[in-house]
């Protein structure tokens, strides 16, 4: 097997990481997907997003600066991924909401908004991959935890602070419970996600593969947020088989092909480090 580089940067997690390797998954854009659905039932998190931008009109554009930051950070150089990091806690520090009962001006950087934006994408990370049949055991996904303590600095929180397994993540789902709702920003967030607009040559599209992809999404939220949104979804085993069944398909595409995709990230740090970088599922064994 070819070698990786050893003069070249491996970055934030490295190759030999669980992050290295799972974020190479295709399953990880209806986990992202996930993350938005169960990020916007925080109130406070999701009205700083709904006031500072507008959001059916910029979503895409959001989903996919959030999916070139974790790109970056798992597969760019330390001195890119440090870059994003900067970056995304100068917005932050710029920007507000309000909260229209109180009138309570607050920051998006919070810590307790940050932690639960964090929580909630990489905790839908882990579900995802783990439900859809990607080979994650209880050791892997605590150590996919801890990595993300790492993330979770870049972005303005303390590591200490943050979940860094199985046991603490749950913990702080319990916790955190109670503050959640779905008003009326968690319901366009949901409207946006079952019909975002498109033009008029991709409706079919999206009414054949989005919406099936949205819905997956959503039906793999834990039951309280069905619950808070008011939709059911079906039951748990079904759910999993269509899942996995998904996952199956979605990995049956030549990973260089899935790869090609802009921005590149993986096929980049492959350029850098050598082939033997190139993230895979049985490398988690080692």
């Amino acid at each position: 097997m070819a070698a990786t580089r050893s003069n070249a940067d491996p970055g934030l997690f490295g190759p030999d990481s669980v992050t290295w390797q799972a974020h190479g998954d295709p399953m990880m854009w209806i986990a992202g997907i996930r993350a938005l659905y169960l990020q916007a039932l925080h109130p406070r998190a999701v009205r700083g997003v709904t006031q500072n931008s507008d959001f059916r009109r910029d979503a895409w554009g959001r989903l996919m600066r959030t999916a070139g930051f974790v790109g970056t950070t798992t597969y760019g150089t330390t001195e890119a991924a440090e870059r994003a990091g900067a970056r995304v806690r100068k917005i932050h520090t710029m920007l507000g909401a309000t909260d229209p009962g109180t009138g309570e001006r607050y920051g998006v950087d919070e810590p307790a908004l940050l932690l639960w934006v964090h929580c909630a994408e990489i905790g839908s990370y882990l579900h995802v991959l783990r439900r859809s049949g990607y080979p994650l055991t209880d050791a892997h996904a605590d150590r996919y935890l801890a990595e993300h303590r790492h993330s979770a600095r870049l972005v303005g929180l303390d590591p200490e602070a943050v979940p860094a397994d199985r046991s603490e993540l749950a913990a702080y789902f319990d916790r955190v419970r109670p503050e959640l709702a779905a008003g009326a920003e968690a319901h366009e967030v949901d409207d946006f996600l079952r019909n975002p607009p498109v033009p008029p040559p991709l409706v079919p599209a999206r009414a054949l593969l989005w919406r099936r992809v949205a819905h997956l999404a959503y039906d793999s939220l834990p039951p309280y947020a069905h619950e808070l949104y008011g939709r059911p979804a079906p039951p748990p085993a079904t759910v999993t088989r269509r899942l996995r069944a998904t996952g199956t398909l979605l990995r049956a595409i030549p990973a260089r092909l899935r790869w090609q995709l802009p921005p590149k990230h993986i096929l980049s740090a492959m350029d850098r480090l050598g082939p033997a970088a190139r993230p895979a599922p049985y490398k988690l064994g080692r």
